[in-house]
């Protein structure tokens, strides 16, 4: 009995010690690893949501896409009624060819006033040589008729004729200034006629942009959620059509305590736990955290600094780069909860 009692107590004590030391191993274990870590369950998984928008308005002519679809960048999703677009495109085209006829008559018309000005210039040059000879004859015959040497009759038909030459040379010299006044209203002409022309050119170059608007693409290649349309609904320049998850994109968002950014800090090694996935763990990075708080950016945030009547301990918002393979990026969704932990040593 007295052996069996001391076997029993033996048995105890080993199992108390063995109890004790696995303690011991147990929290010396999270000792070291809570001094070299900072964990939070308080995240998320992120990423950028691209919503889609109208820039024209018109009927849904075609959907090309299914809710929850992948899309590549570019794709073309929805296409809009086009025929209005495509009328307005034509008119600015006709409107040009108008323009460029224009332009036609405007420099026929500058080279008709040019030759008009050169017949009018040798005119004017063929006057002041006229009027020069008049001018010869009639000083001579003034000085000839003080001596008596030629007849009254003589000398007024030479000043009649310098009056005349006179009289021919100024109209010729009028006309030749309309003939140059004319040109440079001819080319001011053209160059309103150019002017109408470049405004053509940005009316067609607007049609086409417009016209290219009725074809909506993926912004980004990603899944296509929140579908608010359907085929043959009028939809207004602005309205919100659907939105693209963007899967190049996906980053987690963990919301750390105040007390822990202490040893935070960018480039360091991070683990993730998807709760989707709990079997495959997941290595991120630190990329960078918030400038205030997720309180202070709330809809109704704090009056004071540390919340009413009680300390509350605030948290801040982390940005973690996830570094995981194409296929687990395809199958994680913005919205998954996740439990993150730093090695901040």
């Amino acid at each position: 009995m007295e052996i069996s009692s001391k076997r029993k107590k033996m048995i105890i004590q080993a199992i108390l010690a063995c109890v004790f030391v696995a303690g011991v191993v147990f929290g010396i274990k999270n000792y070291l690893y809570y001094t070299t870590h900072e964990d939070t369950d308080d995240a998320q998984i992120d990423g950028d949501l691209s919503a889609v928008v109208a820039r024209v308005g018109g009927y849904v002519d075609t959907i090309a896409f299914e809710d929850n679809q992948r899309v590549e960048k570019g794709q073309l999703l929805v296409k809009l009624d086009e025929k209005e677009y495509r009328l307005k495109l034509e008119q600015a085209l006709s409107s040009q060819k108008v323009a460029g006829s224009r332009i036609g008559a405007a420099m026929t018309a500058v080279t008709t006033t040019q030759v008009s000005s050169d017949v009018d210039k040798a005119e004017t040059d063929a006057a002041k040589a006229s009027l020069w000879q008049a001018q010869q004859d009639y000083n001579r015959y003034a000085a000839l008729i003080k001596s008596g040497s030629v007849p009254q009759q003589q000398y007024d038909k030479a000043k009649a004729t310098l009056d005349a030459s006179t009289a021919v040379y100024q109209a010729a010299v009028d006309k030749h200034r309309a003939a140059i006044a004319e040109i440079d209203n001819s080319r001011s002409q053209l160059a309103v006629t150019n002017s109408e022309l470049t405004q053509q050119q940005v009316a067609i170059d607007y049609a086409s942009l417009l016209l290219s608007y009725t074809n909506i693409q993926a912004p980004v290649s990603g899944i296509v959620t929140k579908r608010r349309i359907q085929k043959g609904q009028l939809v207004q320049a602005g309205q919100t059509l659907f939105a693209v998850v963007d899967e190049s994109n996906i980053y987690v968002t963990a919301n750390f305590k105040e007390t822990q950014m202490r040893n935070i800090h960018e480039g360091q090694e991070a683990t993730i736990s998807v709760d989707a996935f709990p079997d495959i763990p997941v290595k991120g990075e630190v990329y960078n955290y918030a400038g205030t708080t997720g309180a202070k950016i709330a809809l109704l945030p704090p009056d004071n600094a540390t919340g009413n009547f009680v300390k509350v301990v605030q948290r801040i918002p982390v940005k973690i780069k996830i570094n995981a393979s194409r296929e687990l990026l395809s199958r994680i969704r913005p919205g998954m909860n996740v439990e993150v932990s730093v090695k901040t040593k």
